[in-house]
Protein backbone atom coordinates (compact mmCIF):
# COMPACT_ATOMS: atom_id res chain seq x y z
CA UNK A 1 0.00 0.00 0.00
CA UNK A 2 2.95 2.15 0.97
CA UNK A 3 4.48 1.55 -2.25
CA UNK A 4 0.85 3.02 -4.69
CA UNK A 5 0.69 5.88 -2.23
CA UNK A 6 4.60 6.77 -3.11
CA UNK A 7 3.87 5.69 -6.74
CA UNK A 8 0.74 8.01 -6.99
CA UNK A 9 2.41 10.80 -4.72
CA UNK A 10 5.04 10.93 -7.71
CA UNK A 11 2.73 10.70 -10.43
CA UNK A 12 0.40 14.05 -9.06
CA UNK A 13 3.83 15.48 -8.04
CA UNK A 14 4.96 14.92 -11.73
CA UNK A 15 1.81 17.04 -12.97
CA UNK A 16 1.98 19.68 -10.71
CA UNK A 17 5.81 19.92 -11.40
CA UNK A 18 5.48 20.36 -15.31
CA UNK A 19 2.70 22.76 -15.05
CA UNK A 20 4.56 24.65 -12.92
CA UNK A 21 7.94 24.15 -14.96
CA UNK A 22 6.51 25.46 -18.03
CA UNK A 23 5.70 28.50 -15.82
CA UNK A 24 9.17 29.32 -14.75
CA UNK A 25 10.64 28.58 -18.34
CA UNK A 26 7.38 31.23 -19.38
CA UNK A 27 8.59 33.71 -17.55
CA UNK A 28 12.12 33.13 -18.38
CA UNK A 29 11.04 33.08 -22.21
CA UNK A 30 9.38 36.06 -22.52
CA UNK A 31 11.43 38.42 -19.83
CA UNK A 32 14.70 37.06 -19.16
CA UNK A 33 16.50 38.29 -21.73
CA UNK A 34 15.96 42.07 -21.36
CA UNK A 35 15.81 41.97 -17.74
CA UNK A 36 19.77 42.02 -17.58
CA UNK A 37 20.32 43.76 -20.09
CA UNK A 38 18.98 47.34 -17.73
CA UNK A 39 21.28 50.19 -17.15
CA UNK A 40 23.77 50.30 -20.61
CA UNK A 41 21.41 49.78 -23.44
CA UNK A 42 18.09 47.46 -24.14
CA UNK A 43 19.12 44.73 -26.94
CA UNK A 44 18.01 45.08 -30.61
CA UNK A 45 14.81 43.17 -31.68
CA UNK A 46 17.32 41.13 -33.57
CA UNK A 47 19.71 39.78 -30.46
CA UNK A 48 16.73 39.50 -28.21
CA UNK A 49 14.91 37.22 -30.80
CA UNK A 50 18.16 35.64 -31.18
CA UNK A 51 18.72 34.78 -27.28
CA UNK A 52 15.04 34.17 -26.53
CA UNK A 53 15.31 31.30 -29.43
CA UNK A 54 18.72 29.46 -27.77
CA UNK A 55 16.43 30.14 -24.61
CA UNK A 56 13.64 28.09 -25.97
CA UNK A 57 16.30 25.53 -27.61
CA UNK A 58 17.81 24.63 -23.92
CA UNK A 59 13.99 24.18 -22.63
CA UNK A 60 12.94 22.31 -25.35
CA UNK A 61 16.20 20.29 -25.99
CA UNK A 62 16.00 16.21 -26.08
CA UNK A 63 18.93 14.45 -27.26
CA UNK A 64 17.78 11.28 -26.65
CA UNK A 65 14.38 11.86 -28.50
CA UNK A 66 12.42 10.08 -25.00
CA UNK A 67 9.92 12.94 -24.48
CA UNK A 68 11.48 14.41 -21.92
CA UNK A 69 13.62 17.61 -22.46
CA UNK A 70 17.27 17.13 -21.30
CA UNK A 71 16.98 19.66 -17.76
CA UNK A 72 14.13 17.37 -17.11
CA UNK A 73 16.20 14.43 -17.43
CA UNK A 74 18.65 16.20 -14.53
CA UNK A 75 15.60 16.51 -12.22
CA UNK A 76 14.13 12.96 -12.56
CA UNK A 77 17.74 11.55 -12.59
CA UNK A 78 17.38 9.83 -16.47
CA UNK A 79 20.07 9.63 -18.61
CA UNK A 80 19.85 12.28 -21.66
CA UNK A 81 21.84 9.19 -23.93
CA UNK A 82 19.09 6.36 -23.37
CA UNK A 83 15.15 6.48 -24.29
CA UNK A 84 14.29 4.20 -21.91
CA UNK A 85 16.85 4.28 -18.81
CA UNK A 86 16.09 1.83 -16.18
CA UNK A 87 14.54 -0.29 -18.94
CA UNK A 88 10.70 -0.13 -18.08
CA UNK A 89 9.57 -1.20 -21.43
CA UNK A 90 8.50 2.58 -22.37
CA UNK A 91 10.62 5.80 -23.07
CA UNK A 92 11.75 8.07 -19.98
CA UNK A 93 9.14 10.51 -20.91
CA UNK A 94 6.25 8.11 -20.75
CA UNK A 95 7.43 6.56 -17.26
CA UNK A 96 7.61 10.37 -16.39
CA UNK A 97 3.54 10.92 -17.13
CA UNK A 98 2.76 7.74 -15.80
CA UNK A 99 4.48 8.38 -12.22
CA UNK A 100 6.87 5.19 -12.65
CA UNK A 101 9.68 7.82 -12.61
CA UNK A 102 9.51 10.35 -9.80
CA UNK A 103 12.07 13.11 -9.18
CA UNK A 104 15.07 12.51 -7.38
CA UNK A 105 13.99 14.60 -4.71
CA UNK A 106 10.95 12.33 -4.14
CA UNK A 107 13.16 9.24 -4.78
CA UNK A 108 15.68 10.00 -1.98
CA UNK A 109 12.99 10.46 0.61
CA UNK A 110 13.10 7.02 2.56
CA UNK A 111 9.76 5.47 2.97
CA UNK A 112 9.39 1.96 5.17
CA UNK A 113 8.27 -0.72 3.35
CA UNK A 114 8.53 1.24 0.19
CA UNK A 115 9.30 -0.81 -3.23
CA UNK A 116 12.42 0.07 -4.69
CA UNK A 117 12.23 2.83 -7.12
CA UNK A 118 13.30 3.31 -10.80
CA UNK A 119 15.48 5.79 -9.61
CA UNK A 120 17.88 3.28 -8.29
CA UNK A 121 20.37 0.83 -9.28
CA UNK A 122 21.11 2.15 -12.53
CA UNK A 123 25.13 1.60 -13.06
CA UNK A 124 25.61 4.51 -15.38
CA UNK A 125 29.16 4.14 -16.48
CA UNK A 126 29.15 0.50 -16.73
CA UNK A 127 25.56 0.94 -19.50
CA UNK A 128 27.65 4.08 -21.30
CA UNK A 129 25.13 6.47 -20.44
CA UNK A 130 25.38 10.16 -19.68
CA UNK A 131 24.24 10.53 -15.71
CA UNK A 132 22.26 13.02 -14.07
CA UNK A 133 24.07 15.95 -12.94
CA UNK A 134 24.70 16.24 -9.38
CA UNK A 135 25.93 19.25 -7.12
CA UNK A 136 24.72 21.34 -10.08
CA UNK A 137 22.03 24.16 -10.39
CA UNK A 138 19.77 22.77 -11.56
CA UNK A 139 20.36 19.61 -8.97
CA UNK A 140 19.73 21.80 -6.35
CA UNK A 141 17.07 24.20 -7.77
CA UNK A 142 15.13 20.32 -7.88
CA UNK A 143 15.80 20.17 -4.74
CA UNK A 144 14.32 23.54 -3.66
CA UNK A 145 11.19 22.90 -5.30
CA UNK A 146 10.83 19.95 -4.04
CA UNK A 147 11.11 21.44 -0.46
CA UNK A 148 8.35 24.16 -1.10
CA UNK A 149 6.43 22.05 -2.55
CA UNK A 150 6.05 19.36 0.54
CA UNK A 151 5.65 22.18 3.15
CA UNK A 152 2.94 23.60 0.59
CA UNK A 153 0.98 20.94 0.67
CA UNK A 154 1.28 20.16 4.29
CA UNK A 155 0.25 23.93 5.19
CA UNK A 156 -2.60 22.71 3.04
CA UNK A 157 -4.01 19.81 5.01
CA UNK A 158 -2.06 17.42 2.72
CA UNK A 159 -4.50 18.40 -0.49
CA UNK A 160 -3.32 18.79 -4.16
CA UNK A 161 -2.79 22.62 -4.37
CA UNK A 162 -4.87 24.24 -6.51
CA UNK A 163 -4.17 26.52 -9.56
CA UNK A 164 -3.80 30.01 -7.42
CA UNK A 165 -1.83 27.79 -5.07
CA UNK A 166 0.22 26.30 -7.84
CA UNK A 167 1.59 29.98 -9.59
CA UNK A 168 2.05 31.44 -6.19
CA UNK A 169 4.85 29.02 -5.41
CA UNK A 170 6.14 28.96 -8.96
CA UNK A 171 6.38 32.69 -8.14
CA UNK A 172 7.53 31.72 -4.67
CA UNK A 173 10.30 29.19 -6.37
CA UNK A 174 11.57 31.76 -9.07
CA UNK A 175 11.74 34.20 -6.88
CA UNK A 176 14.27 32.02 -4.65
CA UNK A 177 15.92 30.80 -7.31
CA UNK A 178 16.98 34.19 -8.69
CA UNK A 179 18.35 35.27 -5.34
CA UNK A 180 20.25 32.53 -4.24
CA UNK A 181 21.58 32.43 -7.74
CA UNK A 182 22.48 36.15 -8.44
CA UNK A 183 25.96 37.24 -10.59
CA UNK A 184 29.54 36.79 -8.84
CA UNK A 185 30.87 39.87 -7.23
CA UNK A 186 33.11 41.53 -9.74
CA UNK A 187 36.38 39.79 -10.02
CA UNK A 188 38.44 43.63 -8.96
CA UNK A 189 38.26 46.67 -6.96
CA UNK A 190 39.49 49.93 -7.52
CA UNK A 191 41.85 49.14 -4.66
CA UNK A 192 43.20 45.99 -6.29
CA UNK A 193 45.10 47.90 -9.10
CA UNK A 194 48.18 49.24 -8.89
CA UNK A 195 48.51 52.61 -10.45
CA UNK A 196 51.37 53.85 -11.85
CA UNK A 197 52.49 57.02 -13.48
CA UNK A 198 50.35 59.12 -16.40
CA UNK A 199 50.72 60.61 -19.47
CA UNK A 200 51.07 59.74 -23.16
CA UNK A 201 54.35 57.79 -22.38
CA UNK A 202 53.23 56.09 -19.31
CA UNK A 203 49.94 55.03 -21.67
CA UNK A 204 52.03 53.91 -24.67
CA UNK A 205 54.25 51.25 -22.44
CA UNK A 206 50.62 49.97 -20.89
CA UNK A 207 49.16 49.51 -24.26
CA UNK A 208 52.46 47.37 -25.11
CA UNK A 209 52.03 45.15 -21.66
CA UNK A 210 48.42 44.77 -22.19
CA UNK A 211 48.84 43.70 -25.86
CA UNK A 212 51.55 40.91 -24.83
CA UNK A 213 48.63 39.71 -22.41
CA UNK A 214 45.99 39.41 -25.00
CA UNK A 215 48.54 37.48 -27.12
CA UNK A 216 49.46 34.77 -24.85
CA UNK A 217 45.83 34.59 -23.96
CA UNK A 218 44.94 33.64 -27.58
CA UNK A 219 42.54 31.47 -28.67
CA UNK A 220 42.03 29.37 -32.24
CA UNK A 221 38.22 30.01 -31.99
CA UNK A 222 36.77 31.22 -35.07
CA UNK A 223 33.17 31.97 -33.90
CA UNK A 224 31.74 33.81 -30.97
CA UNK A 225 30.48 32.00 -27.73
CA UNK A 226 26.58 32.82 -29.12
CA UNK A 227 27.55 30.79 -32.23
CA UNK A 228 29.38 28.16 -30.80
CA UNK A 229 26.63 27.81 -27.48
CA UNK A 230 23.76 27.63 -30.34
CA UNK A 231 26.50 24.34 -32.21
CA UNK A 232 26.53 23.03 -28.61
CA UNK A 233 22.65 22.61 -28.55
CA UNK A 234 22.70 21.07 -31.70
CA UNK A 235 24.83 18.27 -30.11
CA UNK A 236 28.44 19.80 -31.42
CA UNK A 237 30.53 18.15 -28.97
CA UNK A 238 33.46 20.38 -30.55
CA UNK A 239 31.67 23.14 -29.72
CA UNK A 240 31.69 22.97 -26.23
CA UNK A 241 35.26 22.23 -26.38
CA UNK A 242 35.94 25.54 -27.94
CA UNK A 243 33.31 27.35 -25.05
CA UNK A 244 35.97 25.82 -22.49
CA UNK A 245 38.58 27.04 -24.44
CA UNK A 246 37.02 30.83 -24.65
CA UNK A 247 36.11 30.67 -20.86
CA UNK A 248 39.81 29.79 -20.13
CA UNK A 249 41.11 32.85 -22.82
CA UNK A 250 39.00 35.22 -21.25
CA UNK A 251 39.96 34.63 -17.82
CA UNK A 252 44.02 34.02 -18.28
CA UNK A 253 43.49 37.78 -19.96
CA UNK A 254 41.32 39.54 -17.07
CA UNK A 255 43.74 38.21 -14.51
CA UNK A 256 46.91 39.06 -16.49
CA UNK A 257 45.30 42.61 -16.85
CA UNK A 258 44.86 43.03 -13.85
CA UNK A 259 48.29 42.31 -12.60
CA UNK A 260 49.66 45.54 -14.94
CA UNK A 261 50.63 48.41 -13.38
CA UNK A 262 47.99 51.35 -14.86
CA UNK A 263 48.75 54.63 -16.00
CA UNK A 264 46.22 57.25 -13.39
CA UNK A 265 43.72 58.20 -16.85
CA UNK A 266 43.56 54.92 -17.59
CA UNK A 267 41.96 53.43 -13.67
CA UNK A 268 38.38 53.16 -14.14
CA UNK A 269 38.50 51.99 -17.84
CA UNK A 270 40.60 49.33 -16.96
CA UNK A 271 38.91 48.31 -14.06
CA UNK A 272 35.89 47.90 -16.18
CA UNK A 273 37.79 45.67 -18.84
CA UNK A 274 38.78 43.22 -16.22
CA UNK A 275 35.69 42.91 -14.41
CA UNK A 276 33.49 42.32 -18.09
CA UNK A 277 36.36 39.57 -19.31
CA UNK A 278 36.41 38.36 -16.20
CA UNK A 279 32.57 38.02 -16.32
CA UNK A 280 32.86 36.78 -20.18
CA UNK A 281 34.74 33.63 -19.11
CA UNK A 282 32.42 32.84 -16.52
CA UNK A 283 29.22 32.63 -18.49
CA UNK A 284 31.28 30.63 -20.96
CA UNK A 285 32.13 28.02 -18.67
CA UNK A 286 28.40 28.22 -17.66
CA UNK A 287 27.93 28.00 -21.28
CA UNK A 288 29.71 24.91 -21.78
CA UNK A 289 27.79 23.23 -18.63
CA UNK A 290 24.58 23.43 -21.41
CA UNK A 291 24.41 19.22 -21.01
CA UNK A 292 24.98 19.34 -17.51
CA UNK A 293 23.60 22.10 -16.31
CA UNK A 294 20.70 23.90 -17.96
CA UNK A 295 19.65 25.81 -15.89
CA UNK A 296 23.06 26.79 -15.27
CA UNK A 297 23.32 27.91 -18.87
CA UNK A 298 19.99 29.46 -19.22
CA UNK A 299 21.06 32.27 -16.83
CA UNK A 300 24.60 32.29 -18.13
CA UNK A 301 22.48 33.37 -21.15
CA UNK A 302 20.30 36.12 -19.55
CA UNK A 303 23.91 37.90 -18.40
CA UNK A 304 25.58 37.53 -21.43
CA UNK A 305 23.96 40.65 -23.37
CA UNK A 306 24.82 42.82 -20.34
CA UNK A 307 28.20 41.87 -19.89
CA UNK A 308 29.25 42.21 -23.73
CA UNK A 309 27.99 45.36 -23.96
CA UNK A 310 30.18 46.51 -20.81
CA UNK A 311 33.08 45.18 -22.16
CA UNK A 312 32.17 47.00 -25.71
CA UNK A 313 31.37 50.08 -23.99
CA UNK A 314 35.32 49.85 -21.94
CA UNK A 315 37.30 49.03 -25.06
CA UNK A 316 35.58 52.18 -26.75
CA UNK A 317 35.96 54.13 -23.79
CA UNK A 318 39.82 53.55 -23.96
CA UNK A 319 40.44 54.17 -27.53
CA UNK A 320 39.00 57.45 -27.17
CA UNK A 321 40.38 58.14 -23.90
CA UNK A 322 44.13 57.72 -26.20
CA UNK A 323 42.41 59.38 -29.11
CA UNK A 324 41.89 62.04 -27.41
CA UNK A 325 45.32 62.03 -25.42
CA UNK A 326 46.94 62.69 -28.64
CA UNK A 327 47.57 58.78 -29.20
CA UNK A 328 46.57 56.93 -32.13
CA UNK A 329 48.24 53.51 -32.81
CA UNK A 330 47.86 52.07 -36.37
CA UNK A 331 47.40 48.40 -37.05
CA UNK A 332 50.41 46.62 -36.62
CA UNK A 333 52.33 49.19 -34.05
CA UNK A 334 52.60 47.98 -30.57
CA UNK A 335 50.15 48.38 -28.78
CA UNK A 336 47.78 48.21 -31.09
CA UNK A 337 45.98 44.71 -30.62
CA UNK A 338 44.63 46.52 -27.26
CA UNK A 339 43.93 50.08 -27.69
CA UNK A 340 42.01 49.28 -31.31
CA UNK A 341 40.06 46.20 -30.19
CA UNK A 342 36.22 47.74 -30.72
CA UNK A 343 37.38 49.69 -34.11
CA UNK A 344 39.31 46.12 -35.11
CA UNK A 345 36.25 44.36 -34.65
CA UNK A 346 34.04 47.14 -36.09
CA UNK A 347 36.10 46.71 -39.37
CA UNK A 348 35.67 43.22 -39.86
CA UNK A 349 32.19 43.57 -39.22
CA UNK A 350 31.47 45.94 -42.07
CA UNK A 351 33.97 44.06 -44.21
CA UNK A 352 31.86 40.67 -43.73
CA UNK A 353 28.65 43.21 -44.24
CA UNK A 354 30.18 44.18 -47.77
CA UNK A 355 30.99 40.55 -48.53
CA UNK A 356 28.93 38.20 -47.32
Amino acid sequence: MTAILYCDMGGRFSENWRTIAATLFSVALIVGVYVLARGIESPSVAQASTEAALLQAIASKDSDGDGLPDWEEALYGTSSSAVDTFSLGMTDGEAVAKGLVVPKAIADVQVTTAAPTANSGVDYAADGLTPPSEGTLTDSFAKNFFALYINAKEANGSKDLSSAQTSALAEQAMSQFIQNFIPAADFKKSGDLKIVGAGPDAMRAFAVAAEAVLKKNSTIATMSEIEYFQSALQGDASAVTHLTELAKMYRGSAAGLAALPVPAELAAIHLAIVNSVMRLGTIDADFARVNSDPLAAMLALQQYRETELAAEHAFTTLYRTYAASGIVLPTGTPGAAFVNVMVDITARQQAATKNP
